[in-house]
């Protein structure tokens, strides 16, 4: 059976979680996420994709609309270096940036495989953060193409 990529719903949402526990890096603290942080993430404030494979949710990402914050994106160890991560990337992104966002940002922790990735994707080290972790940000081309600028002031 093929896998799945596709809209997340609530019904997702233990599954999701389940993926969220079982990462390496990034890992959750006991006063982190609970699975009641996900349905305002995915139906209020933002939308979320998962991976299924075999009917099993393995890879899920959240990416907040109104402020840009990439909430989520995990794949569960058994799943991981199959392209999951950068497929549900890629649907995330598209869909934040065509609800007329122009930046999209994120923190992971520094040294991590995260990281690697997110620069891989085009993101930028926009520098560390309190706590320790790196901000990356990730600006809509074709709107930066799409702009004329001279000196300070730019126009569409």
């Amino acid at each position: 059976m093929p896998d799945i990529l596709r809209q997340a719903t609530r019904d997702d949402i233990p599954a999701m979680h389940r993926v969220r526990l079982a990462v390496r890096e990034n890992r959750l603290t006991s006063s982190g996420i609970r699975e009641a942080h996900y349905l305002p993430a995915i139906e209020a404030t933002g939308r979320g994709w998962v991976v299924e494979v075999d009917g099993v949710i393995v890879a899920f990402a959240v990416g907040n609309e109104h402020t840009g914050n990439i909430w989520a994106l995990f794949v569960h160890p058994d799943h991981e270096r199959r392209g999951y991560g950068r497929r549900l990337h890629d649907v995330m992104v598209a869909w934040l940036f065509s609800q007329g966002l122009e930046k999209l940002w994120l923190t992971t922790g520094p040294n991590t495989r995260a990281q690697r990735f997110y620069e891989a994707a085009g993101w930028q080290n926009a520098g560390m953060v309190a706590g320790g972790d790196v901000r990356y940000e990730l600006y809509d081309q074709r709107r930066a193409e799409d702009r004329t600028c001279t000196s300070r002031i730019c126009t569409r």
